[in-house]
């Protein structure tokens, strides 16, 4: 019996010493952990992608190879981190946007009413009323911002009735925007400077003193209109009394 078991100890004692000693446990161990950083190295060679690995790390234990780490890589997918170089006008925020228009077109309209005001007579001012660019200036600035502030619910809040009319409450909804506001501003001047001219010019024509109401038409013009057909109506009957009394 004891020979038999010394015979057999030989047999088995080669395999156990060949795979289960610490030194090859040891190099199994470095193999991986060096195919382990390899892996880590080559998912950060490209920083602007982000990348997702799923891989089971799983402790193998046999008695012929020892303990082993064993990677079971699993589907990989990367996800590019996208850097946008497109020209937009998010590059600034939405209110300094429509600050800055909003000042320009104010700035834009006053040297007109300036001109107006105190040189109605002067050839400088009757050129650049009669020139258009001022208006051309401010609708494209308020086609800029009718876009900037377009969204699918702007039709909706304009024609919220079921007769497709528009209604105050979806009106109030709408302005509460800057862009939008600032669109209206830009709308307003536009619409004043145009109804100004016409009072300049008309009262140009028929020699009627017109800065009163060109200054109106600045602050509210459709009392400036109204007050220009008041000052006209009064000329024309003063200047029908000097006739009778002639």
């Amino acid at each position: 019996m004891f020979f038999s078991s010394c015979i057999a100890h030989p047999l088995i004692s080669p395999k156990i010493s060949q795979f289960g000693q610490p030194g090859n446990l040891h190099r199994n161990v470095e193999v991986d952990q060096r195919f382990t950083s390899a892996l880590k190295i080559r998912t950060t060679d490209h920083p602007s992608q982000q990348a997702r690995i799923g891989a089971g790390l799983l402790d193998e234990w046999s008695f012929a190879r020892g303990t082993r780490l064993v990677i079971r890589q699993k589907v990989s997918t990367f996800i590019p981190f996208r850097k946008s170089f497109e020209v937009q006008a998010s590059w600034l925020p939405t209110s300094q946007i429509a600050s800055s228009v909003f000042t320009l077109g104010t700035a834009a309209v006053l040297p007109f009413y300036t001109l107006m005001v105190f040189a109605p007579k002067s050839e400088l001012t009757k050129k650049s009323m009669e020139s258009s660019v001022p208006f051309i200036v401010l609708g494209l600035l308020y086609a800029y911002l009718l876009y900037l502030s377009w969204t699918p619910d702007t039709l909706k809040l304009m024609f919220a009735s079921k007769y497709w009319l528009p209604e105050l409450s979806g009106m109030a909804k709408m302005f509460s925007s800057e862009m939008t506001l600032a669109s209206a501003w830009i709308h307003l001047l536009a619409v004043d400077l145009f109804a100004a001219r016409q009072v300049f010019q008309d009262g140009l024509q028929n020699q009627i003193e017109t800065r009163h109401s060109v200054s109106l038409c600045l602050l509210f013009c459709p009392i400036g209109i109204v007050t220009h057909f008041v000052t006209k109506a009064a000329a024309k009957t003063a200047a029908d009394d000097r006739h009778k009394m002639h």
